[in-house]
C-alpha cells in the first residue's frame, strides 16, 4: 500500500545530513546504511550508497530513474537460483566421462 501523499515520502534524516554534508564539502564517498525502506529523494542523484541487504553492504549508485523508489529495492536480500534448462544440460554433458 502507498504511502499517504498528506504525510509525504519517508526519507531517513541521518542519512539525508550525510548528503547534504557531503555536498556542501565537494565530495562524494559511499555512505553505509542500514535504512533500505528510505524513500530516494532528487538529492540522493549521483551519490552511491552502501545498502545493507542482511549481510553485506551492496554499493547502489542513484540515478534519476530511481527517484521515488527505496534504497532496499536496489539490493536484492536473495540469490535467483537457476534449475533446469539449456545451460544444465550443457553443463551435465560436459561434466560425463567420454565412454
Amino acid at each position: 500500500m502507498a504511502r499517504s501523499l498528506k504525510k509525504g515520502p519517508y526519507v531517513n534524516e541521518k542519512l539525508l545530513r550525510k548528503v547534504m554534508r557531503q555536498v556542501e564539502a565537494g565530495e562524494k564517498k559511499i555512505m553505509k546504511t542500514w535504512a533500505r525502506d528510505c524513500d530516494i529523494p532528487p538529492e540522493f542523484v549521483g551519490f552511491t550508497f552502501a545498502v545493507h541487504n542482511g549481510k553485506e553492504f551492496i554499493p547502489v549508485y542513484v540515478t534519476e530513474q530511481m527517484v521515488g523508489h527505496k534504497l532496499g529495492e536496489f539490493a536484492w536480500t536473495t540469490k535467483f537460483k537457476i534449475h533446469g534448462g539449456k545451460m544444465a544440460d550443457a553443463e551435465t554433458k560436459a561434466a560425463a566421462p567420454a565412454s
